[in-house]
């Protein structure tokens, strides 16, 4: 499996899906068929983070192939990002406890042969073994094996479910901050109280086409539980009215200027901004790095075809631009992490317009959400 770091490339994967594999998406979404097979599922992940092709972009031609109810479960794929993001937005607390947990866990797990297994896919679970292997190698997953996979990492293993997260996000081209963080969350059985997910033979069999047998699992391990609570922070997430004349920043989750809300707009200069491993938290695989890396190249080459004035620099380098500058939001994690870090008050944010719709109703859970997928659908189709 390889995944061309361009939007040329990502724009075609998405109509191959679309003409080839879209209509029987809901049916087979659930089957892992192993590393060479992805036929039936979109791949598209690792360009929907990134920002190269959005949310609304998919949507748009997916709806034009097939109804809403014959699309609808793949439209609620693509929108559980959104909605993962907005549910962090509303509690960004919960992603500055996780550091600070995960912090103390690779300490306390540095020595640990069980973990150190873990991550080198040297267990006695086959299954899992391949999973961490592909994962390295192809820097994705199923989402089904990701569940899997994070099941048996902390009900299986005991192994913490942050350094998991962690472990995931290192080697992920589609890495999330939102997704990753309260997947795992979701399966460990905090983010839904006292509801986890836990992988079981039978289950793992029939979605793999029976690719692995004799599957020794924990199957009837308790949900794992949190003391914490996280209130709703309110955020309006408005943007400012005057925007002429201003340079603007855009970070990895953005990389497509042409599609963004502000692209009619006349920037003095845009940014785009790499963020290397010094100033991450998690610090991310080389490939995962030279993926973004490349990406970003990508946007500049695209820019310059269209005349706008831009520059490549580096996340450090912002806190050199001493006048008022605009920034692409780039969400909840380690971007905004840094900004706040270095309290850069010159940055001002401006929003995706779906991201303003949609977080409203994050307040919930995603069932909850779904119900105002259509809505969301007409506002913007």
């Amino acid at each position: 499996m390889i995944f061309q770091a361009s939007r040329a490339e990502a724009v075609e994967k998405l109509n191959h899906f679309i003409e080839n594999n879209l209509f029987g998406y809901a049916k087979l979404r659930n089957f892992d068929f192993g590393p060479d097979n992805k036929s039936n599922i979109s791949c598209l992940s690792p360009y929907i983070t990134h920002g190269i092709i959005n949310e609304l972009e998919v949507i748009d031609k997916s709806l034009k192939k097939f109804s809403f109810t014959k699309n609808e479960k793949f439209i609620q794929e693509i929108l559980w990002r959104v909605y993962w993001k907005g549910w962090l937005e509303l509690r960004p607390n919960v992603w500055s406890d996780y550091l600070i947990e995960l912090k103390k866990l690779r300490e306390k797990f540095k020595d640990s042969q069980n973990y150190q297994n873990a991550v080198e896919g040297k267990t006695s679970i086959e299954c899992f073994n391949e999973w961490v292997n592909e994962l390295k190698r192809n820097n994705y997953l199923h989402n089904h094996a990701r569940m899997w996979f994070a099941s048996i990492w902390i009900f299986t293993l005991e192994l913490p479910w942050q350094l998991g997260a962690e472990f995931f996000m290192k080697h992920l081209y589609d890495g999330d901050t939102a997704s990753n963080t309260l997947g795992w969350r979701w399966v460990a059985g905090v983010q839904t109280k006292g509801k986890h997910y836990l992988a079981s033979e039978w289950n793992i069999k029939k979605f793999t086409n029976n690719r692995f047998n004799n599957i020794k699992l924990n199957e009837n391990a308790p949900p794992r539980t949190s003391e914490k609570t996280y209130s709703i922070i309110k955020n309006d997430f408005n943007n400012p009215q005057n925007l002429e004349d201003k340079n603007l920043l855009i970070f990895e989750n953005n990389l497509s200027f042409e599609l963004n809300d502000f692209n009619n707009q006349k920037f003095k200069k845009i940014f785009l901004i790499v963020n290397k491993n010094e100033n991450r938290s998690i610090k991310l695989s080389k490939k995962v790095l030279k993926f973004k890396s490349l990406l970003i190249e990508d946007q500049k080459k695209r820019l310059e075809e269209k005349s706008h004035n831009c520059e490549i620099i580096e996340l450090n380098e912002i806190k050199n631009i001493n006048e008022n500058i605009y920034a692409l939001y780039p969400n909840v994690g380690e971007n905004s992490d840094f900004i706040n870090s270095n309290r850069l008050d010159n940055i001002k944010y401006l929003y995706r317009k779906l991201d303003q719709f949609s977080w409203k109703y994050c307040n919930k859970g995603f069932f909850n959400f779904k119900n105002y997928i259509p809505k969301i659908i007409s506002t913007f189709n």
